[in-house]
């Protein structure tokens, strides 16, 4: 039967079997979340190889729930990591959006304290990302950490132009509402 899973008695049949019933999904639903296809590639042989190493894959009640939500979690884990390895996205944001960068964060200077200063205002605007709507924060990733144009958001969330202009624009006045202060201290070392 099509989108079942049975156990098996050959190892490694069952994730063959996985592949066959739930690949094509699980890739449209992990490309639907991600902007390249190389990233939803290289999600999608993630989820196989945790199938792959996982010890009772054959226990698993549910392996289509399984396989999704270890697909989220890896989408979860992409951006986290494009957010962390993006320097150039942790700043001040002016009212039009522009990101302003404290010395210090482009500096060449890895002395214990700098380094120090960048993990506290790295975290401090991942956790202002997360008070955020989550539709306000899904624009801001998608246009400031993606590079999509809000043109390109609003044809792929299949939303008006102005209301996603309207999403970006609420979440750069709570980032800069929350980390002006801490911008300001920085700048002022």
């Amino acid at each position: 039967m099509a989108g079942s899973f049975t156990t098996m008695a050959v190892p490694g049949q069952n994730i063959i079997q996985a592949i066959k019933d739930y690949g094509n999904q699980l890739f449209g639903f992990i490309r639907s979340r991600v902007n390249t296809r190389e990233d939803a590639e290289d999600i999608l042989q993630d989820v196989w190889v945790q199938l792959s190493r996982q010890p009772e894959a054959e226990a698993v009640e549910s392996i289509r729930g399984w396989l999704f939500r270890v697909a989220r979690n890896r989408i979860t884990d992409n951006y986290r990591k494009k957010k962390n390895q993006l320097i150039d996205d942790e700043g001040y944001l002016d009212e039009d959006g522009e990101l302003h960068l404290p010395d210090m964060m482009l500096s060449d200077d890895d002395s214990p304290e700098t380094l120090y200063l960048r993990e506290m205002f790295r975290e401090a605007l991942f956790e202002a990302l997360e008070e955020l709507p989550e539709k306000q924060r899904r624009v801001f990733e998608l246009n400031e950490l993606e590079e999509m144009t809000l043109q390109e958001i609003a044809d792929r969330e299949g939303e008006n132009l102005k209301t996603i202009i309207s999403r970006k624009r609420y979440a750069v006045q709570h980032l800069r509402k929350r980390l002006e202060t801490m911008y300001n201290e920085m700048v002022n070392l």
